[in-house]
């Protein structure tokens, strides 16, 4: 039975199904089996080969879930990261209620930017330059300490990140044309900076509040931390085969909850961002004891065999939230419907 075959129960108070607009092949199944499981009808919606009607004045969905991925152009797919800014403030403006909307895209595609939005809240993160032309990245060094990191603007899974020790290395990079801003020319030249006890912290929220965080021990060689590549199950899983112990890529991960003021500086980050479900990744720097905030993620894609890693499936509180946003639609649907006959 497909899904939009499924019994709907919100059929008395909508016909129209969700829409769930998202570009990964893999990352969303979780999503869509505990749709399925619930019997709410929704549509999938390929975000990377996509065309809409810009003089429309109503949806066909009830709701619309942006799950646009800013790593798209990775899998060719880049075209939908610029289509999708103009998608969602087309179906704002027609009123559709959308999951993670503009403000939050903006913020999830443009690095600086979250740069920006951190330091309007007053909370650290690396010592960083933004550059729109190799020519800059010399001078903006200039700026910094060694070692430092180049990263595009819009990245996505870690993807164009590049670690240079000495400034003879970076200049020779930049002689021989080896350093690509991406796909909208623009970049962070960022201080690196060692994280304390080797990893990282991911905390993930939704509707602004804490869901779960984890611990993400990386070595430094390596900038892929996207949670769907984390704790993954091998496609023949060997007998003695730990996914909290060996996950995919020998990267390891374990649950976590952080001081509450950390939470707290999260929430916020999140209520600003206006975002519905994402995640904020932190480090404490090794050298100064400092928390530093370094990403502000609003794809959402949850770590794999999250019910082994964090010890629930995060997608089953997604669903919860949607329900509630489709029950939303629904008073706000009446309450217009009684204004019309009165």
């Amino acid at each position: 039975m497909s899904s939009l075959q499924q019994p709907n129960r919100f059929a008395g108070a909508t016909a129209r199904p969700i829409g769930i607009y998202y570009e990964h092949p893999d990352w969303f199944k979780p999503l869509f089996a505990e749709l399925d499981r619930r019997g709410i009808a929704y549509e999938r919606i390929d975000a990377a080969h996509h065309l809409y009607d810009p003089s429309e004045t109503e949806s066909p969905y009830a709701l619309v879930v942006n799950r646009m991925s800013s790593s798209a152009y990775l899998r060719g797919n880049g075209q939908g990261i610029f289509h999708t800014a103009g998608f969602l403030t087309h179906l704002e403006r027609i009123g559709v209620r959308v999951i993670n909307g503009t403000v939050a895209t903006s913020i999830e595609t443009n690095k600086a930017r979250q740069l920006s939005l951190l330091a309007s809240l007053g909370l650290s993160f690396p010592k960083s330059l933004v550059v729109n032309h190799v020519s800059q990245i010399p001078k903006a060094a200039a700026r910094l300490q060694f070692p430092l990191v180049v990263k595009v603007n819009i990245g996505g899974a870690g993807a164009g990140i590049v670690r240079f020790d000495t400034p003879e290395g970076l200049q020779a990079a930049v002689d021989a044309d080896q350093i690509d801003l991406g796909i909208d020319q623009t970049a962070l030249v960022q201080e690196f900076v060692q994280p304390r006890g080797g990893h990282i912290v991911r905390v993930e929220t939704l509707n602004g509040k804490f869901l779960y965080a984890m611990k993400v021990f990386t070595t430094g060689e390596s900038f892929n931390l996207c949670p769907a590549e984390i704790c993954a199950i091998p496609e023949q899983p060997s007998a003695d085969f730990c996914l909290t112990d060996a996950p995919k890529k020998g990267v390891q991960v374990e649950a976590y909850t952080p001081p509450a003021n950390i939470i707290a500086d999260v929430e916020r980050i999140a209520k600003t961002a206006q975002i519905d479900v994402g995640g904020v990744e932190y480090l404490i720097d090794d050298r100064t004891g400092e928390v530093l905030f370094y990403d502000i993620n609003a794809l959402s894609n949850f770590v794999a065999d999250a019910v082994n890693v964090v010890g629930f499936n995060p997608y089953a509180n997604f669903v919860d939230y949607l329900e509630t946003q489709l029950a939303g639609d629904s008073v706000e649907s009446k309450a217009e419907d009684v204004l019309e006959v009165s």
